[in-house]
């Protein structure tokens, strides 16, 4: 990626490795500095996921040398990437909740032997916090009791009192609030100040720009430029990972005067512990976002909306007809079409084909006197596939096997091709997918506004709020804070109604 100097922390030559024929890192050079921040970037399937597991020792190349401080290793499993210095924040969080900060930063640690000091461990992990900023943290508080961005911050800690030299974080502040990010990006411009080299793999290209010295890209399996940040900008950036020129993210708003009747009305609606009292009105053909942090109720409401708070109470309609909350009869209706965050978990069936994944919310018409027409269901998938530009030739693989971009269109086409448009509810729709995908995703919704779709969504990249939303509703602590439409939707104020907002308690908009 960039000539080797001195001062090299970590140098990689020619790695490979390919999959059944498929090569998923074809012959990638890497050189990392000391004190450098390096972002890696590139679409879904681009590579970097494999680059990663292999300086871990998570996954063998079949080609390549990887060497540490000028020291060639044959890395074979994660025990030896942690004794040579290296060190992985997941975006899946490795910690064990139900024990304590203490020992989960030890837990696992080659330096830690059967008979052994626990002051010593203690002192060691005190000073690691310290060096974080959260020096005053108590170690032996319970994992579990902490916030997403405290364990984030609690991991960065192991490494660091592992002796790490290069720390790779992979996408880690993909379920973090505004201000977690702001806590990270703090603790991690600390960490560089101190010496240490981090690889940042991020959809996230403001934070790259704000983080970052430099910017690996990956396309295909292969290298295919390192520039300076400086050097680049948000535009040549995407460009460079998509290998093409980019349209504009975010596609033009719907037209005001275009005729769609009728809406979606919520009027008093109640989940004990998360919302008080909300009332708004989401017409067809437009999108209403509401946008807040972690905690603040947007997701509780769109889960509420979706039938799955069995406690929340208040009045819903769709064009005037009442639907009932607590159940999940609306969605069986095809009244209201669900976007989970959680596509793993709640959203796609891992394990069935991605043609089974398409239409498994539309076999009813697939289907005469319950005998279901496999030649119907092909079509349809076919058809489904085209709509939500999933590759035709994926149709028969194991869904767990795509990008999150394509599973996130999985979960789109259950509300497309629909006889009579849908309510669609999504919780963060873009979460962790490349900016291609994203970009497609966002062109979809607007083409359902435009057939008259109701579409409301739950957003903590306000970015992607400002971009997309029509009317955006901010909360904060369960309670809405300001209703904006049109021109009125912008970044200041949508950042100071759910950061700290100038209302009293109990007050609502």
């Amino acid at each position: 990626m960039q000539q080797s100097g001195s001062g090299a922390i970590l140098s990689i030559r020619g790695l490979t490795k390919r999959y059944a024929g498929a090569t998923a890192l074809n012959n990638v050079s890497f050189t990392l500095q000391a004190g450098e921040v390096r972002a890696i970037c590139g679409e879904n399937g681009a590579g970097k996921s494999t680059f990663v597991k292999m300086l871990m020792g998570i996954v063998q190349p079949d080609g390549g040398i990887i060497s540490v401080a000028g020291t060639a290793h044959e890395i074979r499993d994660a025990l030896q990437a942690q004794s040579l210095g290296l060190g992985l924040v997941a975006q899946e969080l490795s910690l064990a909740p139900d024990l304590s900060v203490l020992d989960n930063i030890w837990l696992g640690s080659t330096e830690v032997p059967f008979f052994h000091r626990r002051s010593s461990l203690r002192a060691r992990a005190q000073q690691a916090l310290a060096t974080l900023g959260v020096g005053d943290w108590d170690l032996d508080r319970t994992v579990g009791a902490l916030s997403i961005g405290q364990r984030q911050i609690v991991e960065i800690a192991r490494l660091l009192a592992r002796k790490a030299r290069v720390l790779i974080l992979d996408e880690p502040t993909a379920t973090l609030s505004d201000i977690e990010i702001e806590k990270l990006m703090q603790v991690l411009r600390a960490i560089k100040a101190r010496g240490h080299s981090i690889i940042y793999v991020s959809h996230r290209l403001g934070e790259v720009f704000e983080l970052c010295d430099s910017v690996s890209v990956l396309r295909n399996g292969e290298h295919i430029v390192t520039k300076p940040v400086r050097e680049l900008t948000r535009e040549s950036l995407i460009e460079l990972m998509l290998g093409r020129a980019f349209e504009e993210m975010y596609p033009e708003r719907a037209d005001a005067s275009a005729a769609h009747h009728g809406g979606l009305r919520i009027k008093n609606l109640h989940v004990p512990g998360a919302v008080e009292d909300l009332s708004v009105t989401a017409p067809r053909g437009k999108i209403l976002c509401f946008a807040g942090q972690l905690g603040s109720g947007a997701t509780a409401v769109t889960r509420a909306l979706a039938g799955l708070h069995d406690k929340a109470t208040g009045d819903i309609s769709i064009d005037g007809r009442t639907i009932r909350l607590g159940s999940a009869r609306p969605i069986l209706a095809g009244e209201v079409v669900f976007v989970t965050e959680d596509r793993a978990g709640e959203g796609i069936f891992p394990e069935l084909p991605v043609r089974d994944n398409l239409v498994v919310s539309k076999l009813a018409i697939c289907s005469r006197w319950g005998v279901i027409s496999w030649r119907a269901v092909r079509k349809l998938a076919d058809d489904l596939a085209a709509q939500v530009t999933v590759t035709c030739a994926h149709l028969g693989i194991k869904s767990g096997y795509l990008s999150g971009g394509n599973q996130q269109k999985l979960l789109f086409a259950r509300a497309v091709g629909r006889a009579t448009p849908a309510v669609l509810v999504m919780n963060e729709p873009t979460r962790g997918i490349d900016i291609g995908a994203r970009a497609e995703i966002y062109r979809l919704m607007r083409r359902l506004c435009g057939e008259g779709y109701v579409l409301l969504m739950a957003s903590s990249d306000i970015e992607e709020v400002v971009g997309m939303a029509d009317i955006v509703v901010t909360l904060y602590r369960g309670r809405v804070v300001a209703c904006y439409e049109g021109a009125a939707v912008r970044m200041p104020s949508i950042l100071r109604d759910i950061a700290n907002p100038d209302i009293p308690d109990g007050q609502v908009a």
